[in-house]
């Protein structure tokens, strides 16, 4: 095998993204929460870029050109950052020398102070740091601090406190009691394994170190009942949860004996039980959603109009000094002036982004406005097919441009709020010839299955039926996979019995 070295000439075509580029795209597809952190992130890295108070006289916000053409007065507290046209320059050039130590201080701190206006010396970050929730309680804090003051031998005080580590956050135990004895340094047997796990099952919330579901339902019926439980109950969850689950009340009527209503009222007893105790302690509160778009309804015209809600979002602008100084005629530090460079170089980048992330999602929402107006006239069962490559041909963008501005996005409507990417769906036409979008179409199946007669809800075949009268021919198959994806049962689980 012979190996030698060669050279060789090859053309290929390939496309290099721009950093300024590559910043656009990625501020386009943040969200406005996440935008807000980002605006946040960048003014602590960049001391160049500040932010004007939206509520000031001044409201116009200052372009990154502004930074270099402003001929305003310049503030008193930053004249002595510039170089002075009289002959005494040699501090001025100290000054300019001493720059990057000057702001050591500043570019470190954790947060962005912002200039003090008037007499008014509070910390508004500071107030918001203390007014931020303490963290809660996790659930394993929450029973050990329990268990602490359980009287017991020690023996089953280390046994149990293993127990409580290996508990899940829905409050079940995650292994076996084999796996607890070998967590143990310490030699256990069987018998005070299973005694350290009774006495841990008798802390709140009831249910919690359950291994199975029936074990978590019985230990509240347990919890819940002074004397013992009805038996009834108790039955049930032992024998015939697959029964309930499946809604076979005939059959279990059957099995046990009992009328109907009896079974009824049992399950009723049971379904006021908690499946998952653990997820009562800590935090587990969903996100609120914040719309990053509102749309309203012009009564005297007849539209629907839309506005950005980035009322919180700070209006940013380049300070005026490092612009002034960059243009100075005196001799600046060539390390200083790099880094201004740099710096302002970033912060324009940034500012555009912004404007053109706001502009681009206007212009993707505002075709949304136009193509679902009956949407918004009458409701999701109104809801249009609009796939994103037919925005991006209309507005003459790419269609990852469009997937980019739906990304992550909310609009508040006048019938409620819906993610951005819930206009853009494919679809399918009516017997008449109209288009339909999917998700229309799930909101007709849930209309006819909300109106359905419980004692004999509608099999798949029948909702077939129902949707072609409705001028919808679809297969019984996509009946049956959308009735999944929206976790409807099937007839036989909707049944009510009398």
């Amino acid at each position: 095998m012979r190996l030698d070295l060669s050279q060789q000439m090859k053309m290929d075509q390939r496309m290099v993204m721009a950093p300024h580029m590559i910043q656009s795209m990625e501020i386009l597809q943040l969200p406005l929460m996440a935008l807000q952190e980002r605006i946040e992130q960048e003014m602590l890295s960049n001391p160049v870029l500040e932010m004007e108070d939206p509520i000031a006289e001044s409201s116009e916000p200052q372009t990154a050109e502004d930074a270099f053409t402003s001929d305003n007065e310049i503030p008193d507290s930053e004249k002595s950052l510039l170089i002075r046209d009289d002959n005494n320059k040699k501090d001025d050039f100290q000054r300019l020398d001493n720059v990057g130590s000057d702001y050591d201080d500043y570019l470190t701190r954790s947060f962005y102070v912002q200039p003090r206006r008037g007499n008014d010396s509070r910390d508004v970050k500071h107030e918001a740091m203390q007014n931020v929730a303490a963290p809660s309680q996790s659930l394993n804090e929450y029973l050990h601090g329990q268990w602490a003051f359980v009287d017991c031998e020690p023996i089953i005080k280390s046994i149990g406190s293993v127990i409580i580590d290996f508990i899940d956050e829905t409050g079940y135990l995650s292994v076996d009691l084999d796996s607890i004895r070998e967590q143990v340094h310490e030699s256990v047997t069987s018998e005070q394994t299973k005694k350290a796990l009774s006495m841990v099952q008798t802390l709140e919330p009831a249910g919690v170190a359950a291994r199975d579901l029936a074990e978590c339902l019985l230990l509240q019926l347990k919890a819940a009942n002074n004397n013992d439980n009805d038996q009834l109950e108790v039955e049930l969850i032992k024998n015939h949860l697959k029964d309930i689950e499946m809604n076979r009340y005939p059959a279990v009527a059957r099995k046990t004996g009992r009328t109907i209503n009896e079974i009824k009222r049992a399950i009723h007893v049971i379904s006021r039980l908690d499946p998952r105790p653990g997820m009562q302690i800590g935090d587990h509160s969903m996100a609120y959603i914040v719309p990053d778009v509102i749309v309203e309804y012009d009564e005297n015209n007849d539209i629907y109009t839309a506005r950005l809600s980035d009322g919180n979002n700070p209006i940013l602008r380049i300070n005026t000094s490092y612009g002034r100084m960059l243009r100075e005629n005196g001799e600046v530090p060539a390390d200083a002036k790099s880094f201004l460079q740099n710096s302002v170089r970033s912060a324009r980048w940034l500012i555009e982004s912004i404007e053109q992330r706001k502009a681009t999602l206007m212009r993707v929402v505002n075709h949304v406005l136009k193509t679902q107006r009956d949407f918004f006239d009458q409701g999701p069962l109104h809801l249009k097919p609009l796939p994103m490559i037919d925005v991006a041909d209309v507005l003459g963008i790419h269609v990852g441009t469009v997937s980019r501005a739906v990304s992550g996005k909310y609009l508040q409507t006048p019938i409620g709020i819906f993610p951005l990417r819930y206009f853009f769906s494919g679809g399918t036409e009516t017997d008449a010839g109209e288009g339909v979008s999917w998700d229309a179409v799930k909101a007709k199946l849930q209309e006819i299955i909300e109106t359905e007669n419980k004692t004999n809800p509608l099999r798949d075949d029948e909702l077939v039926e129902k949707l072609k009268d409705q001028g919808l021919t679809l297969a019984r198959r996509t009946i049956a996979k959308y009735r999944n994806l929206m976790k409807i049962p099937p007839a036989r689980r909707r049944k009510i019995f009398d």
